[in-house]
């Protein structure tokens, strides 16, 4: 079964139709998102030119019977500190929402979609580079 976890970078890269990233979306048998990525696609609406029709993109994104939510919880904070320490140890620090959504990759065994090169450094989660 194909599950991926989308970033928020990946989103993005899927709507403005890259190539690479609709393929991965369109072949995944599950896709999910987690509360952060949720958060920074939400925030992005917000202080965008046209966020009522990506809010309603996006509403119609979230309805597809492939897509669903996952949670933070208190299991993804003990990977957020596994993956931390981790990362800190090898001097190669991530942004901190993006520790939680490779603790959320991890958590869920999910392959993590995006365009950042930076969660190529996480040891623990399996990462699909889009560039």
């Amino acid at each position: 079964m194909n599950r991926i976890l989308l970033d928020t970078s990946a989103y993005a890269a899927f709507m403005r139709g890259h190539a690479e990233a609709v393929n991965v979306v369109r072949e995944a048998d599950e896709i999910f998102l987690s509360a952060i990525v949720l958060g920074e696609i939400l925030a992005g609406f917000m202080s965008g030119e046209r966020r009522a029709k990506n809010e309603s993109e996006f509403s119609q994104f979230l309805e597809s019977p492939r897509v669903d939510l996952i949670d933070v919880d208190e299991a993804t904070a003990e990977r957020y500190a596994i993956i931390f320490s981790t990362l800190r140890a090898a001097g190669t620090p991530i942004p901190t929402n993006d520790l939680w959504i490779a603790a959320s990759a991890m958590q869920y065994g999910l392959r993590l979609l995006t365009l950042d090169t930076h969660f190529t450094k996480v040891p623990q989660i399996l990462t699909h580079f889009i560039g």
